[in-house]
């Protein structure tokens, strides 16, 4: 059943107003794993190492975000396909309405050689058993929970 003009326009409204009621916002996160090696990233701005993601954009899709993020903050593009391993809530930030769709992948080529610049400081291949000092709490648990088939939770973690 389609809807008339009207109805487009109010549900508009009222998702959008229900949004900002709401403050929920979702972002995406990825695993890039090469054999036991996962891409990691620095932020300038927030301490430790974690996966290279952001927020989804308006009109975007979860996906398509987490390649994008990849792509802009490490250089690699995914190449193929992405897991959904899990959405977990993040308590972390300013509000307690945030998500965060994870996905892993090992299927990547480089796209461009990574350069510092004003948002990550630092992007790298480590060793999951080798992980940099400063690894946030959620991105130690993920590794686990892929790797060595930890519980899940569905805290994203800090």
């Amino acid at each position: 059943m389609q809807m008339n003009r009207f109805q487009r326009a109010r549900a508009r409204v009222y998702l959008a107003l229900k949004g900002i009621w709401n403050r929920l916002t979702i972002g995406a996160r990825v695993m890039v794993v090469d054999g036991n090696k996962v891409l990691l990233i620095r932020h300038s701005y927030v301490p430790g190492w974690q996966f290279p993601g952001g927020g989804v954009d308006p009109g975007e899709t979860i996906e398509s975000a987490a390649r994008r993020e990849v792509l802009e903050e490490t250089g690699y593009r995914v190449a193929g396909t992405m897991e959904l391993f899990g959405i977990y809530h993040n308590t972390s930030t300013v509000t307690d309405r945030d998500h965060v769709a994870f996905y892993v992948t090992s299927q990547f080529e480089l796209d461009a050689v990574f350069k510092p610049n004003h948002e990550i400081a630092e992007a790298g291949w480590f060793d999951r058993k080798a992980l940099p000092e400063k690894v946030t709490p959620a991105t130690s648990q993920r590794i686990d929970e892929y790797f060595d088939k930890a519980p899940r939770r569905d805290i994203w973690g800090y």
